[in-house]
C-alpha cells in the first residue's frame, strides 16, 4: 500500500458529524410513523447515551398499522402535511431520545442531538430543557419557530448534507414522498 493509498482511504473515512448522522438513518428506519420517517440520537463525549424514532408510544398499536388516524389520513392525502398535529398519537423522534435517556438515568445536559430533520417547536422546547448544547440536522423541517427558539436559547445548530455517500449506507430515504421538502409532518 503506497501512501496515496492511505490518503485515499483517510479521505472516505466519516468525520465524527457524518458518522452519527448516519447512525441516525439507521435509527429512523425502526420509525413506525405511517407519515414521516424521522431518527435522532443524543451524543456526549463521542459516546451515544440514547436514541429515539418517531412513532406510537409503547403499548399502542402502531402507526403504520392504523394506531394514528391523523398518520392515516395524512397518507390517504384527506389532509395536509402539518395538519392536525394535535391529533396525532406519534412521538417524535427527539422527543423519544429525551425520554430514553430520562427512562435510564442518563444525563442530556451538554449533549448533542443528531436528528435527521430540524426540531419541530415542541422537540426544540425539549431539546433546551434537556440542556442539549448542539444539534445536527440534515434536513430542514420548515419550522421557523423551532429553530429560532434554539437559536435564541444558544443552542448551536449545525446543518449537515450526507448525499449520497451518507444514505447509501442502507438507511433509505427520508421516509416521505415528497422527499421532507413540505411543511409540517
Amino acid at each position: 500500500m503506497s501512501p496515496g493509498d492511505i490518503k485515499n482511504i483517510k479521505n472516505e473515512r466519516p468525520d465524527w458529524d457524518e458518522y452519527f448522522m448516519n447512525i441516525a438513518h439507521v435509527v429512523k428506519a425502526r420509525a413506525n410513523c405511517a407519515s414521516r420517517k424521522i431518527g435522532s440520537i443524543l451524543v456526549r463525549d463521542k459516546q451515544i447515551i440514547s436514541t429515539g424514532y418517531n412513532g406510537t408510544p409503547r403499548g399502542i398499536k402502531n402507526c403504520d398499522q392504523g394506531g394514528c388516524e391523523r398518520c392515516a389520513a395524512r397518507v390517504r392525502g384527506e389532509i395536509k402535511s402539518g395538519e392536525g398535529l394535535k391529533n396525532c398519537a406519534c412521538c417524535h423522534a427527539e422527543e423519544n431520545a429525551i425520554i430514553q435517556a430520562a427512562l435510564h438515568g442518563i444525563r442530556t445536559e451538554g449533549a448533542t442531538l443528531f436528528t435527521t430533520f430540524t426540531p419541530c417547536t415542541q422537540c426544540a422546547k425539549m431539546v433546551i430543557n434537556a440542556g442539549v448544547k448542539k444539534v445536527v440536522a440534515e434536513e430542514d423541517y420548515l419550522d421557523e419557530l423551532g429553530t429560532a427558539l434554539l437559536k435564541e436559547a444558544g443552542i448551536e445548530l449545525v446543518r449537515i448534507d450526507l448525499g449520497a455517500q451518507g444514505r447509501g449506507l442502507g438507511a433509505g430515504s427520508t421516509g416521505h414522498e415528497d422527499g421532507g421538502k413540505e411543511n409540517g409532518i
